[in-house]
């Protein structure tokens, strides 16, 4: 295997490789000329230089929150980045539905929610609702998906009764609040959870939220993550060359045409 050329990097701000990066955060203290200050002296103590404090808000009583501009001197390797990705083969909507009639032939069974305290739906809606995002259509609108959405602020136990009922082939955990990385901890729950139950390892167990990635998400014991961006067909996609790879009527180690590389 050829070692890849080294690829170095620095953040872009004004012009390449200037290494100027755009820092927020909130401070503790009352709006004030000495709260600017604080911040640019806190910036600088991450070993940030040329440090400009761009705006600064009163976020409550005592609190303010800080824009900062600053240069780093930090340069990594991109060539030696490694880490997994969701790799499918992304195919239209009709192409998709004939591909499962044909390779499938039966309707693939997805639930989904927003789970714990989470009262939020974006994500899940975006992703199994008819409508879907970004004019890309939704689990629902497919006539080889079973899809069943059953909103927020479900248990994950429950959801995976409910789904253990209908045998589904995936379950998909939407977390959008992650103050104090809860989403972290209740992932980590309905890991527990699928284990306890038995699911574990025999179901595709999917996790998305604004701060989940596909790296992440393996590390709590999914088996993929999708992040801000993602559209209903790739979900789809993911999950019917998963589902094909399980059933052994696809390898283990099959690439996809325009997969990352």
């Amino acid at each position: 295997m050829v070692k890849p050329s080294k690829q170095i990097i620095r953040p872009y701000g004004d012009r390449r490789d200037d290494g100027v990066v755009q820092l927020s955060f909130t401070l503790p203290v009352p709006l004030s000329e000495k709260a600017k200050e604080a911040a640019a002296v806190f910036t600088k103590k991450m070993g940030f230089s040329d440090v400009k404090v761009a705006a600064a808000e009163r976020a409550a009583d005592s609190y303010t929150f800080f824009v900062v501009y600053a240069r780093s001197s930090v340069a990594l390797d991109y060539s030696e980045i490694d880490v997994p990705e969701v790799v499918v083969k992304k195919m239209s909507f009709d192409d998709l539905n004939a591909f499962i009639k044909e390779k499938v032939k039966r309707r693939i069974v997805v639930f989904g929610a927003c789970t714990g305290t989470d009262t939020h739906t974006v994500g899940i809606d975006a992703i199994l609702n008819m409508k879907g995002y970004a004019g890309d259509y939704g689990l629902e609108r497919y006539a080889w998906f079973e899809a069943f959405n059953l909103g927020s602020q479900v248990p994950n136990e429950d959801l995976i009764k409910k789904a253990m009922a209908r045998n589904a082939d995936a379950i998909l955990v939407s977390q959008v609040v992650t103050q104090r990385d809860v989403h972290k901890d209740n992932s980590r729950h309905f890991i527990e959870a699928a284990k306890a139950a038995g699911i574990h390892g025999k179901v595709q167990l999917l996790l998305g939220g604004p701060r989940v990635d596909h790296k992440l998400a393996l590390e709590l014991g999914f088996d993929a993550g999708f992040g801000p961006g993602t559209k209903p067909s790739d979900v789809a996609n993911y999950i019917v060359h998963a589902l094909l790879k399980k059933e052994g009527k696809e390898p283990q180690d099959a690439h996809y045409q325009g997969e990352p590389q």
